[in-house]
């Protein structure tokens, strides 16, 4: 099949890179705009493709099937004053959400500890301490490298374990093992029985929430962090709430029935934020789709006026070749052959553009991921595309120059040259 088709078109193929090569700074400025419009194309999908990929892997930390509970931030005075009316984020709240709302299958508690001191005897580190429920790990699509998370033995034992970040393992234990090693966080001893992954730096927040920061952490459980640690009396018991949702169930409408639970229980006071995932996702991606849809009209742009610079070149070779092509027409070549002649060389010189485009759209996809820092992907639709719109492009603006030379009149052009 492919003999067939080179043995129909390799002369027209063979032809159009011929007349590139005799006219090679016209085909360069020709070539330019099908270039810019391509790397645009490529550059803008390859940003576009990076930013989502990142904002799942943000999203994912906090669980696309979760709602999480926040404590908000406030003075004393402030605190005072809501404490009349309510305790603040506690594991009471998990418990009566859990028995009022069948759709809740798992959850987690956070509380952040203030420290002190935390050194171990090869190294000191400037680390946060979290305690966080068994189940924290796994709602937090956390990986560990190293031992193991905590049970709930551990956690109902007040066991004195500790589960380190990857930044943290390194600074308490830069020269040996962290697992099985000891740590003292204030005036406590803990030992390390696992140790996390270490996965790319993501970035700190997605549309203003604050995500991530587990690189330099260290976990302890959630009861042997509220009964070891010593806390200010009007504290919340609790800084977050992750609850898992069953399947089939909107996060917009369980999330709610959520607020409705813990309003009653402080007493109306919203001295809590409630954070769904599934929404910070989507209102991303809108946000993302908007980016996309400017960079694509830009692109567009590009093309069409490299579209206009194919059709002004075919016109003129038109010109230059009317003798060439009424001596065709009088040999007996049909109006189609003209037309599928020029067609071709409209064709060769847009996807030439095409392929040099998406060589300069992948460097500056590159240049932009080093100098603005944005993440970016390669995607084989992003290429594919490319190519298709090169092809429909090179149909597109040159079906007017093919149309006008296969209806030339032989005679006239015979002796128009």
């Amino acid at each position: 099949m492919n003999l067939i088709l080179w043995r129909e078109y390799g002369a027209e193929i063979h032809q159009a890179l011929t007349q590139m090569y005799q006219h090679k700074l016209r085909t360069a400025l020709t070539l330019l705009g099908m270039i810019f419009g391509v790397g645009a194309v490529i550059a803008m999908l390859s940003v576009g493709e990076g930013a989502e990929q990142e904002a799942l892997k943000m999203i994912e930390s906090m669980g696309v099937r979760n709602l999480v509970l926040n404590s908000k931030p406030m003075d004393n005075e402030a605190q005072k004053t809501v404490r009349e009316h309510s305790i603040g984020l506690h594991l009471h709240d998990i418990t009566a959400i859990k028995d009022s709302l069948p759709f809740i299958h798992n959850w987690s508690g956070e509380k952040q500890l203030k420290v002190y001191s935390l050194f171990s005897a090869h190294g000191r580190s400037d680390a946060g301490v979290q305690g966080v429920s068994p189940s924290y790990f796994t709602l937090s699509a956390f990986h560990l490298a190293k031992g193991r998370t905590f049970t709930l033995e551990d956690d109902s034992h007040f066991a004195q374990v500790a589960v380190l970040g990857p930044e943290a393992a390194r600074s308490l234990f830069p020269q040996g093992p962290a697992l099985g090693g000891l740590i003292k966080i204030n005036h406590q001893w803990f030992t390390v029985v696992g140790v996390l992954a270490d996965r790319p730096q993501l970035k700190s927040s997605i549309e203003g929430v604050k995500l991530g920061g587990e690189r330099n952490q260290v976990f302890i459980p959630l009861h042997t962090a509220l009964k070891k640690m010593a806390f200010n009396g009007l504290e919340n018991q609790l800084d977050r709430i992750k609850l898992a949702l069953n399947e089939g169930v909107s996060p917009s409408l369980a999330a709610l029935a959520v607020k409705a639970v813990v309003l009653r229980r402080h007493g109306g006071e919203t001295d809590f934020s409630l954070v769904v995932p599934a929404d910070l996702l989507a209102q991303h991606q809108q946000t993302q789709n908007i980016f996309n849809i400017v960079m694509a009209c830009v692109a567009g742009i590009s093309l069409l006026v490299g579209g206009i610079g194919i059709m002004n070149i075919m016109l003129a070779t038109v010109l230059e070749r009317t003798g060439e092509i009424g001596l065709l027409r009088a040999l007996g070549a049909r109006q189609r052959d003209i037309a599928r002649q020029f067609l071709i060389e409209s064709m060769v010189i847009s996807v030439t553009g095409g392929v040099v485009g998406i060589g300069f759209g992948l460097l500056l996809a590159w240049v932009i991921a080093i100098v603005a820092g944005w993440p970016v992907a390669w995607s084989g639709f992003a290429i594919l595309l490319s190519l298709a719109m090169c092809m429909a492009v090179g149909i597109g603006f040159g079906f007017y120059p093919a149309r006008k030379a296969a209806r030339l009149d032989p005679i006239s052009a015979l002796q128009r040259d």
